[in-house]
């Protein structure tokens, strides 16, 4: 494997495209979805050995687990994901579902200046961007990263990101990819925090919101700006899914049609009679506007 070795700050990483390309040409899917498991584990040795020696390649159901956590801490935290694989599942029910090929690959890392480190290699070199505490990597080989701290720390960023690896087979627009995760989120996880203020948060979006911050919205690029625009954009995808998700049949369609190009607009027409502008104007106490809806062709030109 170490002719696929890659440099992401100092750390290995493997390149995923020539291990794809590697697996494609074994004979059968049995085959293919073993030789993806073994390139895992393969990755992770010699990341392990990288993070010092402290840390361990744990394995338990679905997941693979790489931390220094203390055995028992890493052991209730592989029950843990375990777990909340099958909750995604029933709480998700026709939307979600377990990747047929590999682990639930989790990387706790023992501190920010580490984590940073390696998440850094997949943001352009340029840029300011919004601070985590994980994040679901879709590039190569999914898998979620986090920081090491307590067990009821990391369960809502345990839920959140599973979430996410779950629905990566969908092209969700990223308003609906977050809404799914933050709201499963806290309904798995009594850790997720307190609620805000909704009338202060309602005025803040009021006061945030207008037609050109929208299309930011409906394309993504608001989620990963720093400020205001990040946490509001989590906060109105959490409001649009909760209400969309109401009727669970409809919505299941509508997330199973949902493609990241136009926002989701066609889906929501076809699947809810919905205008996703419309939506957003009402749960602003707005009066609707044409601006307000996803319009892709400004989209590239939205900063």
């Amino acid at each position: 494997m170490t002719s696929v070795m890659q440099d992401a700050n100092g750390l290995p990483l493997f390149d995923w495209s020539a291990v794809s390309e590697w697996v494609s040409h074994l004979p059968d899917t049995e085959e293919q979805a073993q030789a993806w498991s073994m390139a895992e584990r393969a990755w992770f040795d010699p990341l392990s050995i990288a993070l010092g020696p402290d840390f361990r390649v744990r394995e338990y159901g679905t997941a693979l687990l790489l931390s220094n956590l203390d055995p028992v801490v890493a052991k209730a935290m592989l029950s843990y994901i375990d777990k909340s694989a099958q909750r995604i599942l029933q709480v998700l029910e026709g939307v979600a579902e377990i990747p047929l090929w590999g682990h639930d690959l989790v990387i706790v890392f023992q501190d920010k200046e580490s984590y940073y480190r390696y998440v850094a290699h997949y943001y352009p070199d340029e840029g300011e961007y919004a601070e985590s505490s994980g994040m679901y990597i879709q590039a190569g080989c999914g898998h979620f990263v986090t920081m090491a701290d307590s067990l009821q720390a990391l369960e809502p960023v345990i839920v959140h990101e599973l979430t996410h690896a779950y629905v990566h087979h969908l092209p969700l627009p990223t308003w609906l990819n977050e809404g799914l995760a933050v709201n499963t989120e806290q309904r798995l996880s009594p850790a997720a925090g307190m609620r805000p203020d909704l009338p202060k948060m309602h005025a803040r979006h009021q006061s945030f919101w207008n037609a050109d911050r929208i299309q930011s919205f409906w394309n993504g690029q608001s989620f990963s700006q720093t400020g205001a625009s990040n946490e509001l954009s989590y906060d109105l995808a959490r409001l649009l899914v909760a209400h969309l998700a109401a009727d669970w049949t409809a919505f299941r369609h509508f997330a199973l049609q949902a493609h990241q190009q136009d926002g989701g607009a066609h889906a929501a027409s076809d699947c809810l009679d919905i205008a996703l502008g419309a939506l957003v104007c009402a749960l602003l106490d707005r009066e609707p506007s044409p601006g307000w809806e996803p319009i892709p062709a400004l989209w590239t030109s939205v900063e």
